[in-house]
């Protein structure tokens, strides 16, 4: 992962009024996954994972509105490269195509300056009172994708809080 100075960690923390156990599926189980992924506007038509550590992941998120790509879908992927039961996940992302190879951002219109691989961990805190912290580190984020990633982020978990609601 590119160590440049415009690239930067996103961190995003959110308490969800649901036990550890259910925020920990939305997570692995892909059919959970499948209900929250992408921000509002988008849907995710296709999630696979092979839920382990060096399983990989290949997920894609679709809107009927906004840009061409977003029509006909942006694809990412990832290795699992920790996994703790209830506590952490650690995996890549990356840009892919349908088949699950690696792509650059330009692929999908965004600025070539987008590293080809980054690093996200997610952290999981039991708070007691059926409440979970939720803690997402996203690494190598260049600094002019930063906002629009974490509305992105921020819009994908309001509607996994959703689910925990329903």
């Amino acid at each position: 992962m590119p160590n440049s100075p415009n690239n930067q960690e996103l961190v995003i923390t959110r308490t969800f009024h649901a036990p550890l156990e259910l925020v920990w599926k939305a997570w692995s189980d892909a059919k959970m996954v499948q209900q929250w992924w992408g921000p509002k506007i988008f849907k995710a038509p296709h999630i696979s994972m092979d839920f382990r550590e060096g399983g990989k992941y290949l997920f894609c998120m679709q809107s009927d509105e906004g840009e061409e790509s977003w029509k006909k879908g942006i694809w990412s992927t990832g290795t699992y490269k920790e996994i703790v039961p209830m506590e952490k996940i650690v995996c890549t992302d990356s840009f892919a195509d349908e088949n699950g190879n690696i792509v650059s951002a330009a692929h999908y219109g965004m600025a070539d300056d987008f590293p080809m691989e980054l690093l996200v961990t997610i952290t999981f805190e039991d708070e007691g009172e059926g409440k979970t912290k939720m803690t997402l580190h996203h690494e190598g984020m260049p600094e002019s994708m930063s906002k629009d990633a974490a509305a992105g982020w921020n819009e994908s978990f309001d509607k996994m809080a959703e689910l925990f609601r329903s």
